[in-house]
């Protein structure tokens, strides 16, 4: 009770990079968690070497991504292969109550903090492991890129048209389907805690959590021996559905037409055309047979009027219909992002003011939200030390000559 934020008080320590883990982290943070996110010099979080950077100039604290996925944190730099380091990092498991890493298999056992090491720090740490593909088993160690397990998670095979090769997504899509889980398991852990005073191992992984995405291909082929492939913008229980060319430059408006009634619907709001009234269009099995000249047809209506007009004229008919929007749109259009104030303006020392994203949810008693950009690297080692960790000056000096935070 009165508290400000839903996870004040709690204390999370970071070892991760790229998407997954830093992600369940951040939204930690949003949520009134005190994170540290630790790093080396020698091997930072990879998110800061992609872009887009400010002003279109590369630099370790420029990167817009890495800004947007690590707000809310504390930033720390740590030789973890330095011996120094490792009596730092017990201090600071013992101060946590989330241990999280994000390395591949075995390399925290390696600097000596494995999950048995870090307990005996702190006895009752939630230490959450988030790989690719899990701690056991035969490709556990396997090191993998986003292309590459984009591809091992089945996602490469449903994206893409069915005439052509697989396009996959220009993203490593497992990489923000995977923090959700990793979100849930910490706060269930955090409530295991609080009732039975026990830590607790969660051993995570990008592969299994994506495989909930294509559960339907997984059924099928279960249930009916039956490969699903790709089909492009169709769906097996909808037509027309797909995104169709508006009046404008590169201007599109997704449609979706699910049954009957919603056919009859969409054909009053394009005019009755002649085609509309065509017997094989008249049931989803005529117009699923004949989709491809639907299309045609569709799109031929859909270019005389612009993307926003098509959705206007659907909804209020009541067929599914929404514009294709683009960054400009989602930044400087939308009215629904704008009204929920989803992107907030942070001040970063080094980017400046930038857009950040608001957590995908409100908690309505203890709202948390944006207090601090992410940190350029190795910003708050100082606080940290000295503020968090208790260290006296000497201590925190004789550290950094030793380049301990290197």
């Amino acid at each position: 009770m009165g508290k400000e934020s839903a996870l004040e008080g709690i204390k999370v320590l970071e070892f991760a990079y790229f998407y997954t883990a830093p992600i369940a982290a951040r939204f930690l943070g949003d949520c009134g968690a005190d994170v540290i996110k630790v790093e080396s010099f020698a091997r930072p979080d990879e998110c800061r070497m992609i872009t887009p950077f400010k002003d279109g100039i590369a630099g370790m604290n420029r990167s817009g991504l890495f800004a947007n996925y690590n707000a809310n944190k504390y930033g720390m730099s740590l030789n973890l292969r330095h011996r120094e380091a490792k009596r730092l990092i017990e201090r600071l498991a013992a101060w946590a109550d989330v241990f999280i890493d994000g390395y591949r298999p075995g390399v925290m056992a390696q600097l000596g903090l494995s999950y048995e090491e870090v307990k005996k720090a702190n006895h009752d740490i939630i230490y959450v492991s988030v790989t690719t593909q899990g701690q056991t088993g035969p490709f556990s160690r396997q090191p993998t890129v986003g292309a590459f397990f984009q591809a091992a998670t089945g996602t490469t095979h449903f994206t893409g048209w069915p005439d052509r090769e697989f396009v996959g997504t220009p993203t490593p899509y497992p990489d923000f389907i995977a923090p959700w889980y990793v979100l849930v398991a910490i706060l269930a852990a955090l409530d295991y805690r609080r009732r039975t005073c026990d830590g607790i191992y969660i051993d995570a992984n990008l592969l299994e959590s994506s495989l909930h995405f294509i559960a339907p291909a997984l059924l099928d082929y279960t249930a009916n021996g039956r490969v699903q492939k790709c089909r492009g913008n169709h769906s097996s229980y909808a037509a027309p559905h797909g995104a169709y060319r508006c009046k404008g430059d590169d201007r599109w408006c997704a449609v979706a037409v699910f049954n009957d009634q919603e056919w009859q619907a969409f054909c009053d709001v394009v005019g009755n055309r002649e085609w509309t009234r065509d017997t094989k269009f008249a049931t989803m099995l005529g117009r699923k047979a004949n989709e491809d000249e639907l299309e045609r047809l569709v799109e031929e209506w859909t270019t005389r009027y612009s993307a926003q007009e098509v959705m206007t004229m659907m909804q209020a008919a009541g067929v599914a219909a929404g514009i294709v929007q683009n960054g400009e749109d989602l930044v400087d259009r939308d009215p629904q992002l704008k009204y929920r104030q989803h992107l907030s303006e942070l001040h970063h020392p080094e980017i400046g003011s930038h857009f950040c994203e608001m957590a995908p949810f409100r908690l309505s008693e203890t709202p948390g939200g944006l207090k601090k950009p992410a940190p350029c690297l190795g910003e708050h080692n100082e606080f940290i030390c000295r503020e968090i960790l208790g260290m006296t000056d000497k201590e925190f000096i004789e550290l950094m000559a030793v380049g301990v935070f290197d």
